[in-house]
């Protein structure tokens, strides 16, 4: 394709995505955007992105953007493990980036700012969870993917959003240990319990953006926009999915879920309640259709900049290498890969 029409088309969806960027911008995006693709032939290099990621890091490498893979926690995860690769550029947040790592230990896996880091993994450690099986021994625990690697290593399964319910009704008993997210294991547990009488032992971590989706919040965007649906992940709290779907209805679920209602709905407005950027993804894939997003960032997710992801680049084969290198400890790699792969079996 002529690197004119790759600009064109880079530039277009860029717009798309992010009708509210500075035109004056356009010219230093475009411009890191196109060394970005030069530098992932030459370094032999693919880069994962996030669907809360800037607009500009999540235009794929096929419209003329830099992202080889776009997608939720799942679907990164699945493309992490098919990565042939040699450098894996991640675009999100830490435990995303060491997840990747846990499965791919021969390839360099990049993550361009370790500020990146996650409120809800930071909730609990694998110390919390050794203390919770010893609390209730023999129940199983199932660990959502945003936790550390610490944290998996002590879980018999992960989950994410999209597969919680699927793992939830495979187990046998009456109890499962849900971490560490609060409001999506309540969410999940009226579920669980209508489905299979199961109880779900919680945890108190919390979504320092997900929270913020208070009914109050939502309920107040309803009275503006009476036509739009809802869309909101298992991640707010569960007062608000309560409310939020009456009415007009709408969706709680996961990313995938909420892309997939929205292309399947007859509805052309919709209400977010989700982190701001997925409203930019939202907006890429259709473009006919209204979002009325709340522009509540994660601050972690935002460390990540086109800026940091080219130096991030630039520096494998150098010694700077090591400022964005992912490690992990052997034997917690070892030991967190059996839940991750349990999880993927889901996928």
């Amino acid at each position: 394709m002529p690197i004119t029409q790759v600009k064109s088309n880079f530039l277009e969806k860029f717009m798309i995505m992010n009708p509210y960027a500075d035109p004056a911008e356009e010219a230093s995006v475009q411009q890191m955007v196109e060394e970005i693709r030069e530098l992932k032939r030459e370094k032999n290099a693919v880069i994962l992105s996030h669907f809360y990621m800037a607009p500009e890091l999540q235009v794929k490498h096929t419209d003329g953007g830099i992202a080889d893979f776009v997608g939720d926690s799942l679907g990164l995860s699945v493309a992490a493990k098919s990565v042939e690769a040699a450098n894996i550029v991640f675009c999100g947040v830490r435990f995303m980036a060491e997840t990747a790592k846990i499965l791919n230990p021969g390839k360099q896996v990049l993550l361009p700012s370790f500020e990146a880091g996650c409120s809800l993994a930071e909730s609990i450690t694998g110390a919390d969870v050794r203390k919770l099986k010893a609390q209730y021994p023999g129940v199983p625990v199932v660990a959502y993917i945003n936790t550390y690697a610490e944290t998996k290593a002590e879980a018999d399964i992960c989950c994410t959003s999209r597969n919680a319910l699927d793992i939830a009704r495979s187990f046998e008993g009456d109890r499962l240990i849900f971490l560490p997210d609060l409001f999506m294991g309540r969410n999940l547990q009226t579920r669980i319990k209508a489905e299979t009488g199961k109880e779900l032992i919680l945890w108190e971590g919390k979504c320092e953006v997900h929270e913020q989706f208070t009914s109050q919040r939502i309920n107040g965007l309803k009275m503006m926009y009476p036509e739009a649906q809802v869309l909101v992940h298992w991640e707010v709290p569960d007062n608000t999915v309560a409310d939020a779907l009456t009415g007009t209805g709408g969706v709680v679920g996961s990313t995938s879920d909420i892309i997939r209602f929205v292309g399947e709905s007859q509805t052309r407005q919709f209400i977010l309640g989700s982190e701001c950027d997925l409203g930019a993804t939202l907006r890429g894939l259709y473009p006919e259709k209204e979002f009325v997003v709340p522009c509540i960032k994660c601050p972690h997710m935002k460390q990540i900049s086109l800026q940091r992801t080219l130096e991030a680049l630039r520096a494998i084969g150098t010694e700077a290498e090591r400022n964005f290198e992912m490690t992990i400890e052997e034997e917690i790699r070892r030991k967190a890969l059996v839940p991750i792969e349990r999880m993927l079996a889901f996928a």
